[in-house]
């Protein structure tokens, strides 16, 4: 990866958008199919770059940021169950200073020099679960899911003999215990060895096997297994009966639940550091494997000031435990071709097994980078699980560089389709001139449009997509839903060179039927309604990720709306949206007056109902929708607290005043933004007056 304080604007840009789509696949592996195809320590190194870039070009931060993701969505074998409260994710670090940075946000936000205590608790390397109890009874379980509908595992939870199923009699009526659920080293290994004998799945690891055990369709599977839980937080409550961490995990063993004896807590950095220490010491020795430890704000109150980013807690932090290395060679480098036409290197390497996975290919980045480090087929290389997924090559063992190695010469034309590949001044990346007409950059873009985000096809995975693409039968997007009328049919002789000799007869393939085949109809047929969100995200406009559509949709209400405003390149509305930019905007608004754009469009909705957006959650808020300015000096919060506050009530906040501002709140010493309020007829309220409407 390329050194963070190199990267200029554009280079940043690129990096971050790749990032997000290789980490939002990795989710889905980690999350949905208990199957990662990267690490844990390549997760992290790629979180952490994303992290680093982030923090360096904050105007830059993706809506659709690796961190402000959490997960991915439920499998369609499972009942899903909507969380009263989300269950969020973590940011993470990886060296003490970002631990010392984390706690002087902490101080920053809420204005105070005074030590704050930390509560260190391991970080479980399982399965995250909620266990709700009504009238002290168990009555479901979930997982995670996407943080807001997680999996339905109430029957397989309750096998784990370690979950009281009845509370005591000075428990809350209703109270939601959450924690993570895993298998133990020696449960492991002896689950392995039996399945081994039994001709059974292989596990890569404990966390694979508890995630595996935990999701069978029949109990009976999950109650043989060994698994075990740690709890170490709440959802929904009726009543706390606890001020701080300590305090719950103290109710918590009241109630019968196991809590973890390694939980600590920290009264300074040092104590936070030397904790740390202790359990990289103590790791490999515990029965159970965990990847860093997690630091939580241990004052309640002070978490409930605090408060929440999109997706992570402010108050909380994970410090993951450093990268694992490998030695390897690298056979080969290739390049890949994305959906945007990005030509990325890929070094194949020898495959090698770095802390307990094998390890075959990892990314070069770009021609930069192989510059740079000099990498050549044949390099003995250092390979690394770092931090955030993806493995890296670090770097070249020169001393043992074969004599006959020749530097790489980067393709300047495109792999796939042979167009001149081109780099535009300032950036890193070389790109496909062929536009759709190169097969990489369509079949990514189908595959892009049909992702669980988007349209959520059941039955046109990445396999089925390149297959019908090759064979003619897919082009374009809307080509999709023309499926079934075209089936057992002639096809448009210039878009469907395999469909013009044969015809569509899908069920006649091999591997489908007609069942099959119906059953792909079906799938299509069904998504001919869809949300306002996954419609914009599904287009595939440039940076524009699920997080970005969300806002879109949530400002402008219908596609109508949005389509208007962008062709007619008024962007003074979109510019205000918190989270986004002056460079996003202009690729929303060049995107939506690319004449192929316009007639993709045209042609998709002539198929499909794009549903208007009704935020349920924020719809009765006063502040829903509107725009807030805040001005002057607050008194009995940060900004940064009332800022949290009108978001989460459904404002968007800006920076200055204009005639698209709805209010302005006032505070102490309010300087040129409350004169121009005045001047432009905008209504200005006190701070007491902001604090009654939000409550």
């Amino acid at each position: 990866m390329k050194d963070v304080a190199q990267l200029t604007v554009e280079e940043a840009k690129a990096e971050l958008a790749r990032l997000a789509k290789e980490i939002a696949a990795a989710d889905g592996a980690y999350y949905q199919d208990d199957a990662p195809d990267l690490t844990d320590a390549e997760y992290d190194a790629l979180k952490h770059y994303n992290a680093a870039i982030e923090a360096r070009f904050p105007q830059l931060v993706r809506p659709d940021s690796p961190s402000k993701r959490v997960g991915a969505a439920v499998q369609s074998k499972f009942n899903k169950i909507t969380h009263r409260f989300p269950m969020l994710s973590l940011g993470d670090v990886f060296a003490i200073a970002e631990v010392a940075d984390f706690v002087m946000s902490v101080k920053r936000f809420l204005n105070s020099s005074e030590n704050i205590a930390f509560m260190a608790e391991p970080k479980i390397d399982g399965l995250s679960f909620t266990a709700r109890y009504e009238n002290r009874r168990f009555v479901s379980g979930a997982t995670r899911g996407d943080g807001v509908v997680g999996e339905d595992i109430s029957e397989n939870l309750k096998t784990i003999k370690q979950l009281p199923l009845v509370l005591p009699p000075d428990a809350p009526e209703i109270v939601e215990v959450r924690g993570e659920v895993y298998m133990a080293k020696k449960d492991f290994l002896a689950l392995n060895e039996k399945n081994a004998a039994d001709g059974g799945k292989i596990f890569a690891n404990p966390r694979n096997a508890a995630a595996g055990s935990l999701r069978q369709l029949d109990p009976k599977i999950t109650a043989a297994r060994r698994l075990s839980i740690w709890a170490y937080t709440w959802g929904e409550v009726s009543v706390p009966q606890w001020q701080t961490q300590a305090e719950f995990f103290q109710k918590l063993q009241e109630w019968g639940f196991p809590v973890n004896p390694l939980n600590k807590i920290c009264y300074s950095l040092a104590d936070m550091e030397a904790n740390f220490a202790q359990m990289m010491e103590i790791r490999a020795s515990l029965p159970y494997d965990i990847d860093g430890i997690v630091y939580k704000v241990n004052d309640i109150v002070l978490q409930e000031r605090l408060g929440f980013l999109t997706r992570t807690p402010r108050w909380a932090i994970a410090h993951k435990f450093p990268a694992e290395q490998a030695l390897t060679r690298i056979n080969n480098i290739r390049v890949q071709v994305g959906r945007t036409g990005v030509l990325t290197p890929v070094a194949d390497l020898e495959p090698v097994n770095v802390g307990g996975v094998m390890v075959a290919h990892a990314t070069l980045h770009n021609e930069d980078e192989i510059k740079r480090k000099d990498f050549r087929i044949g390099d003995m290389v250092v390979v690394q699980r770092a931090g955030d997924v993806i493995p890296q090559v670090v770097e070249v063992k020169f001393d043992k560089r074969p004599v006959d190695a020749k530097p790489y010469e980067f393709p300047h034309r495109c792999p796939e389709c042979g167009a001149h590949a081109v780099r535009e001044e300032g950036e890193a990346a070389w790109r496909c001139s062929g536009g759709l007409t190169c097969p990489a950059q369509a079949k990514e873009h189908l595959k892009h449009f049909v992702a669980k985000e988007a349209f959520d096809i059941v039955g046109l995975g990445d396999k089925v997509i390149e297959e019908f693409y090759d064979d003619g039968i897919l082009r374009t997007p809307v080509d999709i839903f023309t499926l079934e009328q075209r089936n057992g049919t002639m096809a448009t002789p210039d878009l469907f060179a395999f469909a013009e000799e044969s015809g569509l007869h899908i069920e006649q393939r091999s591997g489908w039927g007609k069942a099959s085949a119906q059953k792909l109809f079906d799938a299509v047929n069904a998504r001919r309604k869809i949300s306002l969100p996954r419609f914009i995200y599904a287009l595939g406009i440039p940076q524009v990720g699920a997080a970005t559509a969300l806002l879109l949709a949530k400002n402008y209400g219908s596609f109508a709306a949005l389509e208007q405003e962008m062709m007619a390149r008024e962007t003074a509305k979109l510019v205000t949206i918190d989270g986004i930019g002056a460079n996003m905007a202009q690729d929303i608004v060049e995107f939506f007056n690319e004449p192929h754009n316009i007639g993709a469009i045209a042609a998709l909705r002539k198929h499909v109902i794009i549903e208007e957006f009704v935020d349920d959650e924020i719809k009765d808020s006063p502040l829903s929708g509107k725009t807030v300015v805040f001005t002057g000096t607050l008194e009995q919060m940060t900004r940064a607290e009332a800022k949290a506050m009108a978001q989460k009530y459904g404002a968007k906040v800006a920076g200055s005043v204009s005639a698209h501002t709805d209010l302005v709140v006032v505070g102490a010493d309010a300087g040129s933004k409350a004169k121009k309020a005045a001047e432009l007829g905008v209504k200005t309220i006190s701070e007491d007056e902001f604090l009654t409407m939000v409550k």
